[in-house]
């Protein structure tokens, strides 16, 4: 089977039946309304028309119906999704005549929701329609996009005579709507306690109410926002019952799912090809090493845009994940641009706008009507990703997603290209492009979203098993309840660098050019091509003296807490602090031996490099964390609470394995996971060692499936389930990769203390003279004895000795014995299992790795 399915999302596609009673449904007559509206977008017309027979043509009362009739015809979707029961189970709205519309960002979207809200009205298919969106801006655009729409005197000419209504009026709710009423509302307005009318002009209307919803993609996705979480909710409120649904959106996204319900999709691709919008050119590969490198490249290319598109005044936008990195964000651009332009403060303050949520920068929202007039001062704008939808602007031809992790989905990736997709009037030909200066990594992610694909990892879950025959072998362990605090002790390092060292072995310096070029790779969207465009890069550079003013200023205040370490006192001067001309004489000589001039200044890597090389001098004394526990009283864990796990069934062919037992069909409840786990085992181009099927008898731990990954997990596995050693033990769990039995512990890393938690990959329980046993297991490869595992292996022996005591003390008959493996411990581990030895006590048996930890 096939391990990724991947489907375009075109083929994905609710499709309407086009066959309609024309007596029921007279839409030929608005031929001449969609002409005067779309002009000769002919996706428009199509998306209109699609909608309205949707809702209006009889043939569907809700969506399954629409599902139901294109899953039997479409064998894509039953690729996606194994049976009809599933699809509709995933339905974002189920049981409401609701689909989404998807249509590129910057192709038109308004004018596809005024039409579809004044047909509806003309036919008197409903008699009021409500329009919700995320924000006010976006509720202010539509208004007056609305407000020019209803009074265009040759638009309303060519609405039917016969229509039920011709002058739609577009209020808010600050007002009750009337009949014949398009009102435009932000979704934070429908759970107002004041000013809204909503309730009272739409509660059970919901029959006759179309209810439009801009940027839906809101409505399914999460959100802080706690009015946007309760949209779905409002929508679905039986006190409205709302008949009539419809989505619009450029970026139709659960995170990387493509929305399950849209009926009608003009893509990205079909706007950039048909130059409905600016053609799109993203990095491909690119090495920019720091925020000035990165700063210069961004510059040089805003200069660029200024060249090339004259008539107006190209801007650029750096979108942020939050407020936070927005408004630092912020100062680093103000502090370049000053150095760049060498203008004040206040002038490149004045260039830089920063649009946030937060009170300091709400007053700069209404600016954005303006920053396309040439007269505005504004060229660059810094904003969070979600408050960047509703704009307007058309001359942004630079788009910046600052932080590559912050933008890791389709939906957030489609959202930052919308930005900049709109088209100036002055530059309708040829068509424009917006580079969008991407990390090299996001390159992929935006090839995958234009190029439409969606590709779906098939994946098998491990459950807990509440019931039937093997749900016995649940169990509960202890843990300890912990109050824990956390002291330093001085550490002493064997190799603390000195001052005569220093000057002994210079400073590791390397050669430099304060200007460099650097290429960096694009493609455009439109034909895949790539170029080369070339930076000029000029390395921000350091004098002499500067360095060692800031070494200077450490050293007076180290000296003056007294945690100067290693002095070399005949170099000090009076004061005892080093002799500038010491220090510089150390600097010069480290740069005269890799070919640096005193006048060229160092570059920030060489800068860094001789301040960290004065570190062991400027800091205080070393110290190491140390974690004091005091034990409150013990918890018990069951295993009935083990989180579901997931494999991709691709790692099978990764040294993965799946164990399960020959009564597989009962265990595994869900219909879907049972079509999966059955076209994995048929599957023979899986490697022999991924199948593990088991007697049943002898799979005794409380899952219905485990995984193991590489070889040493599935040979313990196998030993668990050997007939001489499942005789012996009770029942057994594998540990998930977290959340389960966690054990802290903490290690030094570098110079710095760590602390962490693991989970011990497996328990098992043995019974014994009416005393339970438990063997808690950590694997790991033969000879892995990383400092990590050492300081598990301190920890987890210390926490089970507290542990064993304090059952003792409670006179609770358990017992628990911990071990580090590895396979080349294996057969006598379960050998002493086998005869009982490993019960004995903890120092009963000893591994090659224990010992090496131990060292």
């Amino acid at each position: 089977m096939k391990d990724i399915k991947i489907f375009k999302q075109k083929d994905l596609l609710l499709k309407v039946n086009k066959n309609y009673d024309p007596r029921k449904l007279d839409l030929d007559s608005w031929d001449f309304f969609l002409d005067k509206l779309c002009g000769d977008r002919e996706f428009q017309k199509e998306a209109i028309k699609n909608a309205i027979i949707y809702l209006a043509s009889g043939r569907y009362e809700k969506i399954e119906n629409l599902v139901e009739e294109n899953y039997q015809n479409n064998n894509e979707l039953q690729a996606k999704f194994n049976s009809l029961e599933e699809y509709k189970r995933n339905l974002q709205l189920p049981n409401k005549l609701f689909a989404n519309i998807d249509l590129a960002t910057g192709s038109g979207k308004s004018y596809v929701i005024y039409g579809i809200a004044q047909i509806m009205l003309g036919l008197g298919f409903v008699d009021k329609v409500l329009v919700l969106c995320p924000s006010l801006t976006i509720e202010s655009g539509l208004t007056e996009k609305f407000e020019n729409l209803s009074g265009n005197a040759e638009l309303k000419n060519t609405i039917p005579q016969n229509a039920v209504c011709k002058n739609p009026s577009i209020v808010n709710a600050n007002v009750t709507v009337k009949k014949g009423d398009i009102c435009v509302e932000n979704i934070h307005a429908v759970y107002s306690t004041t000013g809204s009318s909503i309730q009272d002009s739409f509660k059970n209307q919901g029959s006759k109410t179309l209810v439009l919803n801009d940027e839906s993609h809101h409505i399914f996705n999460q959100s802080k926002d706690k009015d946007l979480k309760k949209w779905r909710e409002f929508l679905l409120n039986p006190d409205y019952d709302f008949k009539y649904i419809l989505g619009f959106t450029g970026t139709a996204y659960k995170d990387n799912e493509y929305f399950n319900d849209v009926i009608y999709r003009y893509s990205l691709r079909e706007a950039v090809e048909n130059k409905i919008v600016k053609n799109i050119e993203y990095v491909q590969k690119d090495d920019s090493s720091g925020i000035n490198e990165k700063f210069q490249k961004i510059y040089q290319n805003h200069q660029g845009n200024i060249r090339n598109y004259d008539k107006i005044k190209p801007l650029s936008i750096l979108i942020t994940k939050d407020i936070s990195k927005a408004k630092n964000l912020k100062d680093d651009l103000v502090d370049f641009l000053i150095k760049k332009e060498k203008l004040s403060k206040d002038d490149i303050e004045k260039q830089v706008l920063i649009v946030t949520s937060h009170k300091d920068h709400k007053a700069n929202l209404p600016k954005l009507k303006n920053v396309d007039d040439k007269n505005d001062p504004t060229k660059w704008i810094i904003s969070v990703s979600m408050l960047t939808e509703g704009w307007d602007v058309k001359n942004v031809f630079q788009i910046v997603p600052w932080e590559d992790r912050a933008f890791n989905s389709k939906l957030l990736i489609a959202q930052v290209l919308g930005r900049g997709l709109r088209v100036p009037e002055a530059y309708q030909n040829p068509q424009p492009k917006v580079i969008v200066f991407n990390h090299d990594s996001w390159s992929k992610n935006i090839k995958g979203l234009v190029e439409e694909v969606l590709e779906i990892e098939t994946r098998i879950s491990s459950q807990v098993l509440l019931s039937g025959e093997r749900s016995k072998y649940n169990f509960e362990v202890y843990n300890i309840d912990y109050t824990k605090e956390q002291k330093e002790v001085p550490h002493t390092q064997k190799d603390e660098m000195t001052f005569d060292s220093l000057m002994e072995n210079l400073i590791p310096l390397e050669s430099q050019s304060v200007i460099i070029k650097k290429d960096t790779e694009f493609e455009n969207i439109s034909d895949s091509k790539n170029r080369n465009k070339e930076y000029v890069i000029e390395n921000e550079t350091f004098s002499v003296d500067e360095i060692i003013d800031k070494i200077y200023d450490e050293l007076q205040v180290r000296f003056d807490e007294g945690k100067i370490l290693n002095i070399d006192v005949e170099q000090y001067s009076k004061n005892n602090l080093p002799k500038r001309e010491v220090i510089e004489k150390l600097i010069l000589k480290s740069m005269e031996k890799v070919g640096i001039k005193k006048e060229d200044g160092l570059i920030q890597k060489n800068r860094t490099k001789i301040l960290q090389s004065f570190g062991t001098l400027l800091r205080k004394a070393s110290k190491t964390v140390v974690i004091e526990k005091k034990i409150n009283d013990l918890t018990t864990i069951s295993t009935k609470d083990l989180v579901n796990e997931s494999l991709a069934i691709g790692n099978l062919r990764r040294d993965y394995s799946v164990f399960f037992t020959n009564n597989w069909k009962n265990e595994i409840l869900n219909e879907d996971q049972q079509k999966i786990f059955e076209q994995v085992i048929e599957d023979e181009t899986l490697p022999r060692q991924a199948i593990k099927e088991l007697n049943e008898f002898l799979f005794k731990t409380p899952v219905n499936i485990v995984f193991t990954n590489a070889k040493p997990e599935r040979d313990f596995v196998d030993y668990l389930c050997k007939k001489e050693i499942a005789e012996k033990i009770e029942c057994w769990i594998k540990s998930r990769d977290r959340g389960f039995y966690q054990i802290e512990f903490s290690w030094r890393k570098a110079n710095h203390q760590k602390i962490g938690n693991f989970n011990p990959d497996f328990i098992i329980k043995v019974l014994k003279d009416d005393f339970e046993y438990f063997i808690v297991v950590e694997n790991k490869s033969d000879k892995d004895d990383s400092d990590e595992n050492k300081a598990k292996y301190k920890y987890a022996k210390e926490h089970f000795e507290r542990l064993n005591k304090k059952l003792e003390e409670q006179e609770i008959k358990q017992k628990y014995i911990f071990h580090f493996l590895s396979p080349n411990g294996y057969t006598t581990f379960f050998e002493y299992l086998k005869n009982g030895t490993l019960l004995e006590g903890q120092d009963k048996f000893r591994c090659e790795l224990e010992n090496l930890l131990e060292e």
